[in-house]
């Protein structure tokens, strides 16, 4: 039997879609509930939410096993304030029949491939934007053009295809500025477009530097993202229904740009069963060129 390593995020929904694709594949549903369960509980622990009757070590010994095929947690510091300890995930083998899957926790699962510490992961699509995506004219608007972006001199790593857990990037306003922007209304638009600092180079790939001319980036700072959008007139905000921003008075424009969970490889670090292996958590989709 061959292991295949796979470095995957250590919580939340990248990890949870992830867990889902996998279970898709292998006999894996009540893992995959479990370890979502568990770290959602740990979520509301760090957040203070729930208020556990044990000790978090107690904890972890209790959601440990020797088992080969049981899963692995490990505690790390959250970058909360007072960098409360947190539990999250950090190893799962899958058996595949002929072959091994081994999921392995990262904080940050794209860098370590970008590393050659791995040759297969899954991460957000939102990071390989904020990091190699090249900053061109034309807008960026689907998965299957990242790859064009990404240049070869910066990173081995390719996009295989995402796994389907979408929610958007999405053009936000107030109804005096716009009904329904969309990317024609801030090809006119000059002046504040509210977004995350985090997200300032991403929105750059999104729109385009001939959509961003006469615009200047504004922060929520210290507020909820809907309610500085609303504030300043016009942003870009993470949606899923878009009932949120409706509820500060905002009309919910275009979707800019898929917020998805994607696999990734560095085929300098693949070998044929990895590519098997790739194949199969995909759907048999081929890698972008």
């Amino acid at each position: 039997m061959t292991t295949i390593p796979v470095a995957v995020p250590r919580k939340g929904r990248p990890l949870e879609a992830v867990l889902d694709r996998v279970a898709a594949v292998a006999d894996l549903e009540e893992q995959a509930d479990s370890i979502a369960s568990t770290l959602r509980y740990e979520k509301a622990v760090t957040k203070g939410t729930q208020t556990p009757a044990e000790d978090v070590y107690d904890r972890l010994a209790e959601y440990s096993d020797t088992d080969r095929y049981h899963p692995e947690y490990t505690l790390l510091r959250d970058a909360r304030l007072g960098v409360p300890r947190r539990i999250v995930f950090d190893s799962l083998r899958v058996d595949l029949g002929e072959h091994e899957l081994h999921l392995v926790g990262r904080e940050e699962p794209f860098r370590a491939l970008r590393k050659h510490e791995f040759g297969l992961g899954f991460d957000s699509a939102d990071l390989v934007l904020e990091e190699v995506v090249s900053i061109e004219p034309e807008p960026l608007s689907s998965l299957d053009e990242l790859n064009d972006r990404i240049d070869p001199h910066d990173t081995d790593v390719r996009v295989v295809d995402g796994l389907g857990d979408t929610v958007h990037h999405a053009l936000l306003s107030m109804p005096d500025v716009a009904d329904a922007p969309d990317r024609e209304f801030l090809r006119g638009y000059e002046g504040p477009l509210c977004i995350s600092p985090r997200y300032e180079r991403l929105v750059r790939a999104v729109l385009g530097t001939e959509a961003t001319d006469g615009v200047s980036f504004r922060y929520p700072d210290d507020r909820d993202e809907e309610a500085a959008i609303a504030s300043i007139g016009v942003g870009i905000y993470l949606t899923v229904t878009g009932s949120t921003a409706r509820d500060h008075g905002l009309s919910v424009g275009e979707r800019l740009f898929p917020s998805e969970t994607v696999l990734l490889e560095n085929p300098t670090e693949h070998e044929d069963v990895a590519a098997a292996v790739a194949e199969l958590l995909v759907g048999g989709i081929e890698t972008p060129v």
